[in-house]
């Protein structure tokens, strides 16, 4: 019989949140692929493993060797009872994993606000025609606006 292998987690919990995973399959349920579900335990077995060796492996014999957790921002994180309590022992797992890093695409912030900017101007024009033409069919059929 193995011996336990578990890092002693008391005081910690781990929060995920896979929110951003799967696919709504209607308005208020998600449904979580396979892989999603794979990452998922994955996460946790590595979270509670201690020494390389994850639980639940294929064989008593052939232990399978587990990846060392890390908190990822925007999926995962290790919150102790201190920061539950700083957060009013709210358990939304948001609150705590944060959001992910966003990912740099290369373009100076000034170059893109101004590229931004210029796209949104061209939309505010395009807007104005199409509200004159709007107004000019509905006179045209009767109706003042």
């Amino acid at each position: 019989m193995r011996a336990n292998r578990f890092r002693d987690r008391r005081g910690e919990t781990l929060f995920v949140d896979a929110r951003q995973m799967g696919s709504m399959v209607d308005r208020t349920h998600r449904e979580l692929t396979d892989d999603d579900i794979a990452k998922i335990a994955g996460t946790y077995h590595a979270w509670r493993d201690e020494g390389g060796l994850a639980q639940g492996a294929q064989s008593e014999d052939v232990p399978v060797p587990a990846l060392a957790y890390e908190d990822i921002p925007g999926f995962c994180k290790t919150a102790t009872l201190d920061d539950i309590r700083e957060h009013g022992h709210v358990l939304t797992p948001g609150r705590y994993v944060g959001a992910p890093e966003a990912e740099e695409d290369g373009e100076p912030f000034e170059d893109k606000m101004e590229r931004l900017t210029s796209e949104l101007s061209a939309q505010f024009a395009e807007s104005r025609r199409l509200e004159d033409k709007i107004r000019k069919n509905l006179k045209g059929l009767g109706f003042d606006v």
